[in-house]
């Protein structure tokens, strides 16, 4: 009887051969890549054998340094593809049409101290009048406010 892959050892299914196939072969290959993606040597090792997964932050540099696909990295986690697709793809009820005021986004943020709290909540508003200003000067191309700086 086979035994069932763990989630480990299909992870490594899909990276080990791009990998191979992104040129990270022979000696130092495993160092290069810790280098490309900001994973440890070890932490590389592990996950082309198969012995762990990498933590979540790792899942994107991993996917475009090896040019895999990102959905295909989370659904090894269980992550059902339909869950992250773009705003743009989703059922308009499902992006919502309200905004939120600041203190809601500080809200849902879980921001407890005040000081934090009103930072955002400064920041928000600022950016909103910077941006207002910016929308009542036509036939200024120099872009936004960063831009000017």
């Amino acid at each position: 009887m086979t035994a069932t892959p763990t989630r480990a050892q299909r992870f490594a299914a899909i990276v080990a051969p791009a990998a191979q196939r992104a040129g990270y072969t022979g000696h130092g290959s495993n160092a290069r890549l810790a280098r490309d993606t900001g994973m440890s040597e070890s932490s590389v090792s592990r996950m082309l054998k198969g012995q762990a997964i990498p933590d979540l932050k790792f899942f994107a540099p991993v996917a475009v340094t090896l040019g895999v696909s990102l959905l295909d990295l989370l659904a090894e986690l269980g992550v059902p593809p339909e869950s992250i697709q773009p705003l743009s793809e989703t059922k308009q009820s499902q992006v919502g049409s309200r905004s939120i005021s600041p203190v809601e986004a500080a809200d849902r943020l879980g921001l407890k101290d005040p000081v934090g709290r009103e930072m955002l909540i400064a920041t928000i508003e600022r950016l909103k009048r910077l941006e207002n200003e910016s929308e009542d000067q036509p036939g200024d191309e120099r872009g936004g406010t960063a831009a000017q700086m």
